[in-house]
């Protein structure tokens, strides 16, 4: 999240994808980072442990909003 509203405030626009259990890390460092209405694509735990197959499908499930993040914030 750090490095997504680091990259923002610099005028790049990002899409922060992160697991459930860290939806409230991700909205206190968006208040932190001063966007708080920051938006982050949110997919179900975990990411690390899977397999090719199912981190594409993850992808896959995720792509529309990380698009539609990053078209609205460029």
């Amino acid at each position: 999240m750090h490095d997504g509203i680091t990259l923002e405030k610099r005028g790049v626009p990002t899409a922060v994808i992160c697991t459930e259990p860290f939806i409230s890390s991700g909205k206190a460092m968006s208040n932190i980072g001063g966007i708080p209405d920051y938006p982050f694509v949110v997919l179900p735990h975990p990411l690390g442990s899977l397999d090719e197959e199912r981190l594409r499908e993850r992808a896959m499930q995720a792509a529309p909003e990380v698009l539609k993040i990053l078209l609205a914030r460029g």
